[in-house]
């Protein structure tokens, strides 16, 4: 099992992202987050439709350690405006060492 990750979350806009991410570091659950706005995406929408939606969201990225995922996949179902939001877990499969012990010790 890997280390560490990073929690790649959709959210509807950036203020919902700044507040997840927020809610995260907090907890100290992650030693940092990213947002990247302006993405456009594409899903069928309602389910089980035929019907191709379109909306602009935006990506937030939190750096945790894996061991965190549940943890922190829970606290972002508690404050998320969606019903079904992406929260997928990435491994990352080398970090440097530094910045590895700065994450470790900016969470519990």
């Amino acid at each position: 099992m890997p280390e560490y990750a990073i929690i790649y979350v959709t959210c509807s806009d950036n203020m919902e992202a700044e507040k997840i991410g927020k809610h995260i570091l907090e907890k100290r659950l992650a030693g940092c987050i990213n947002i990247i706005p302006g993405m456009t995406s594409f899903c069928f929408w309602p389910p089980k439709e035929e019907k191709i939606e379109k909306s602009d969201e935006c990506i937030l990225l939190i750096k945790a350690k894996f061991e965190k995922y549940e943890k922190i996949e829970s606290e972002v179902l508690k404050v998320h405006s969606y019903d079904n939001p992406a929260i997928l877990a990435i491994p990352l499969i080398a970090i440097s060492k530094k910045y590895a012990d700065w994450l470790d010790s900016e969470t519990k």
